[in-house]
């Protein structure tokens, strides 16, 4: 079992923070998490816990803030698999231009179904979605959902696609992709990790 370490401080003061804490001992800030990969580890009980507080604050949060705020419960609610709160908080930061809202509503698009049985409609959706992230940052796991994307959808269905999976996966191993962040997107897909996407 591999152990993975997360350096979490408060957006508040700056102190450490446990992955288990929802608040910081110090000042009391709800913490505010900025990927999917914050939440390894933590009970769902915890995740809950903190989209309530932060429900609160979302209401007269602003600008950046606001922002930050509304990534993190999207995220939470991802995590909680509330695939249509995800998707309204995530699209809800169209326009911040985060990528990582792009790659979260492409994942609660697929409303924890494997590609293969959701409608071309959400597919392509899914597509740009990512295809927009990777636009915003070259992260290697947006590459990676796409090659699973195209695996799954395409592949099984013998239709064309450029480029096709192999050649996204090859482009997520370029930009870096991690066993960590390809175990935790496929963790967050409650899917296991296809042998043909294996490093």
């Amino acid at each position: 079992m591999a152990v993975q370490l997360i350096d979490l401080k408060c957006s508040g003061c700056g102190s450490a923070l446990a992955p288990s804490q929802s608040f910081c001992e110090y000042c009391g800030n709800a913490v505010v998490v900025t990927s999917l990969g914050d939440f390894a580890g933590r009970p769902l009980s915890d995740i809950a816990k903190l989209a309530k507080a932060l429900e609160k604050d979302a209401a007269t949060a602003e600008g950046d803030e606001a922002a930050q705020i509304n990534l993190t419960l999207a995220h939470a609610y991802l995590e909680k698999r509330d695939y249509e709160k995800a998707l309204q908080k995530y699209d809800a930061l169209r326009d911040d231009m985060l990528a990582d809202a792009y790659y979260g509503s492409a994942i609660a698009l697929l409303k924890g179904q494997k590609p293969f049985i959701a409608p071309l409609l959400d597919i392509k959706q899914i597509i740009g979605r990512l295809e927009t992230a990777f636009r915003i940052e070259n992260k290697g796991v947006y590459k990676l959902l796409l090659a699973y994307i195209k695996l799954d959808f395409h592949a099984r269905r013998c239709l064309r696609v450029s480029p096709g999976w192999d050649e996204e996966f090859g482009e997520a191993l370029a930009n870096n992709l991690s066993p960590a962040d390809a175990a935790s997107l496929f963790q967050i897909l409650g899917v296991q990790q296809p042998s043909a996407l294996a490093f």
